[in-house]
C-alpha cells in the first residue's frame, strides 16, 4: 500500500467561518492509497506510521487543493485573436478562434491550474462544432488530458437547443443580415447546432464510461437561460436526478441576460428557474452578477449555490457578484477562472487577492471578504458544486488526499510579524511560484515544480507546433465572418437595456 506521511510548518485542514480557519501547527497528514488516515502532530503521526515516503518539512505550509469551479478552455481567447469585448460582442468575436486539438488545449491549462494548487476543475466544455460524434470525440480528448496529468475533473458539455449568437432564434438573427454573410453565419450555427435530446444522449453515454473513475466525474451543464428553451431545462433537471449528478449553469452574467429574461418569462431568471422546480443544493449558478434581492432570497430558501467567476466579469464588463449581500444571507459562493483571471492565465493565488480587495466596500463595517472566507470559497465550496463533494475540500479523516505543499519561506522571507494569521499570509502573499508539489489521491501529480506524469515542455512545444501551421480555408473563412458580422451584433442590442436594468451593479441595497 502506498503512503505518505505530508508535513509542514501549519496545516491548514479547512475553514470553519469566514473569520476561523483549523490549523495544525508542526503538522502532517498521513494517507494511505489515496485516503487520508490521521492528521496531527508530526512527531505524534511520524512514531505511529511508517510511511513509504515523508513529503514537505517544517519549512512549507500544506492545505487542501483548489477547485476551479468554472472552467472553459487552455489557450485564451486573447491568445486566440479574440479582445475583451463586451460578453454580447464577444461570442462573435470567437469566431476567429484557431482549430485546437483538444487534447494539447486542455493539457496547456491543467498545466498552469496544478502549477497554482488547484487539483479539481469543473471543465465546462463548447464551442464545438460538427455532427454530435465529433463532440463526443473532443470530450475524449479533454478528459484523456485530465486523466494523462493526474487531474480530478467534473466535465460537462455546455447543452444549448437556441439562439447561438444573440439572444433571438438563430433564424430571425441571420434574416435581418446582409445577403453577403447571411448563409455563411447560417451554415456556422448550423454546424453546432443539435437537439437537446442528442446532447443528453451524449451525457448518458460519458456518464456510463466515466463516471465511476476515482478522479473523473460528469454532470450536466444548460449552456445559459437564453441558450436553452425551458423543455430542455426540464429535459436536463430530469436527467440530473435521474443520475444524481450536479448541474451548473451561466446566469445572469450581463445586463442584457437580466433583460433577456425579462422579455422572456416577465420576471427574473432566477425567478423562473424557481418556478420550473430546477433550483436546488445540487444547482450552481455560474457569475450571477445580476440578481436582486428577491433572487438572493429564492437562492437562500432552496440551497443553491453560486460561482464567482471575477476575473472574467471585469474583462467582458459583466459587473460584479454582490458577494458581500451573498455571504450575509450565508449563500455558498465557489470560484471560478472561466476563461482565464486578471494576468490572462489559471493562477488561482491570484484570483484570491482579486476577490478578497474587490468588495472592499467603502465604510468601518466587517462585512468585507476575510482571507480565511475566501480560502473556503476556493476549497471547501467549490469542491461542493461537483460530483467529488464528499471527498474534497476540506482535510479530514475518510477524505482525499488532495493537498497543496507551499514553501512557507516563499511567504514569510524576509519578515511576517507574528500577528499577522497564517490564512491572511497565505491569500495575500503566496504566489504560484511558491507552490513545489501538489498530491491528487495521495499521488504527486507535481513535485518540487516539476510534473511528474506529462513532460510539460514537449507538449507545450506540440501545441505550438500545431499553431505554426498557416490559417486553414475553414479558419480564414470564419475570421471573416466574425468580423462581417460584429456590427450586426452590436446593432442588435442597441437600446435594448432600459434605464432601470442599468441600475450600477455597485450598488448593493439597489439591485432591483
Amino acid at each position: 500500500m502506498a503512503s505518505s506521511l505530508v508535513r509542514g510548518k501549519y496545516v491548514i485542514t479547512r475553514v470553519v467561518s469566514r473569520t476561523e480557519p483549523e490549523i495544525v501547527e508542526d503538522g502532517a497528514v498521513f494517507q494511505r492509497d489515496g485516503t487520508i488516515v490521521e492528521i496531527g502532530r508530526f512527531a505524534d503521526l511520524a512514531a505511529r506510521h511508517q510511511p513509504d515516503e515523508v513529503l514537505g518539512s517544517p519549512e512549507h505550509v500544506v492545505l487542501p487543493g483548489f477547485v476551479n469551479s468554472h472552467h472553459h478552455v487552455g489557450l485564451t481567447p486573447v491568445q486566440l485573436g479574440s479582445p475583451d469585448y463586451a460578453l454580447e460582442m464577444w461570442f462573435a468575436s470567437r469566431m476567429v478562434s484557431r482549430a485546437v486539438d483538444p487534447y494539447l488545449d486542455t493539457l496547456y491549462s491543467a498545466f498552469e491550474m496544478i502549477e497554482s494548487g488547484i487539483t479539481t476543475v469543473q471543465h465546462l466544455h463548447g464551442g464545438q462544432r460538427g455532427s454530435i460524434a465529433d463532440v463526443a470525440r473532443a470530450a475524449e480528448k479533454v478528459i484523456k488530458a485530465y486523466q494523462d496529468i493526474g487531474m480530478r475533473v467534473s466535465y460537462s458539455y455546455g447543452i444549448r437547443d437556441q439562439n447561438r449568437l444573440a439572444y433571438e432564434a438563430d433564424e430571425q438573427f441571420c434574416q435581418r443580415l446582409p445577403a453577403d454573410i447571411a448563409p455563411g453565419i447560417a451554415a456556422h450555427l448550423r454546424a453546432m447546432t443539435w437537439t437537446a435530446d442528442e446532447q443528453l444522449g451524449m451525457f448518458v453515454d460519458l456518464y456510463n464510461r466515466y463516471h465511476a473513475g476515482q478522479r473523473t466525474r460528469i454532470q450536466l451543464a444548460p449552456a445559459n437561460l437564453h441558450w436553452c428553451s425551458d423543455a430542455a431545462l426540464v429535459a436536463i433537471k430530469e436527467h440530473a436526478v435521474r443520475y444524481g449528478v450536479p448541474i451548473h449553469i451561466h446566469l445572469l452574467e450581463t445586463a442584457y441576460q437580466k433583460e433577456y429574461a425579462r422579455r422572456r418569462t416577465g420576471t427574473t431568471a432566477v425567478r423562473h428557474l424557481y418556478n420550473l422546480g430546477f433550483l436546488g443544493p445540487d444547482i450552481t449558478l455560474g457569475h450571477g452578477v445580476w440578481i436582486n434581492e428577491d433572487d438572493i432570497g429564492l437562492i437562500v430558501e432552496t440551497g443553491t449555490r453560486i460561482c464567482h467567476n471575477a476575473s472574467s466579469n471585469l474583462r467582458l464588463r459583466s459587473g460584479v457578484l454582490p458577494l458581500n449581500d451573498l455571504e450575509a444571507h450565508g449563500v455558498r459562493v465557489a470560484i471560478g477562472l472561466d476563461e482565464a483571471g486578471i494576468n490572462d492565465d489559471r493562477d488561482m493565488l491570484q484570483e484570491l487577492k482579486l476577490i478578497l480587495r474587490l468588495h472592499r466596500v467603502p465604510g468601518m463595517g466587517d462585512e468585507v471578504p476575510t482571507a480565511p472566507q475566501v480560502l473556503r470559497m476556493a476549497t471547501q465550496y467549490g469542491a461542493e458544486t461537483t460530483p467529488f463533494a464528499a471527498e474534497i475540500g476540506t482535510l479530514e479523516p475518510g477524505k482525499a488526499a488532495d493537498l497543496v505543499i507551499m514553501n512557507w519561506k516563499h511567504i514569510a522571507y524576509p519578515y511576517l510579524d507574528v500577528l499577522t494569521p497564517v490564512v491572511d499570509a497565505v491569500v495575500q502573499r503566496a504566489r504560484a511560484s511558491g507552490v513545489e508539489t501538489v498530491l491528487v489521491a495521495g499521488e504527486p501529480i507535481l513535485r518540487d515544480g516539476r510534473f511528474t506524469r506529462v513532460d510539460k515542455a514537449a507538449a507545450l512545444e506540440e501545441l505550438a507546433a500545431s499553431l505554426r501551421k498557416p490559417l486553414t480555408e475553414e479558419e480564414e473563412r470564419r475570421r471573416a465572418l466574425s468580423q462581417a458580422v460584429l456590427p450586426h451584433v452590436k446593432r442588435f442590442y442597441d437600446g435594448y437595456l432600459d434605464e432601470q436594468v442599468r441600475t450600477p451593479f455597485y450598488a448593493p441595497s439597489s439591485r432591483q
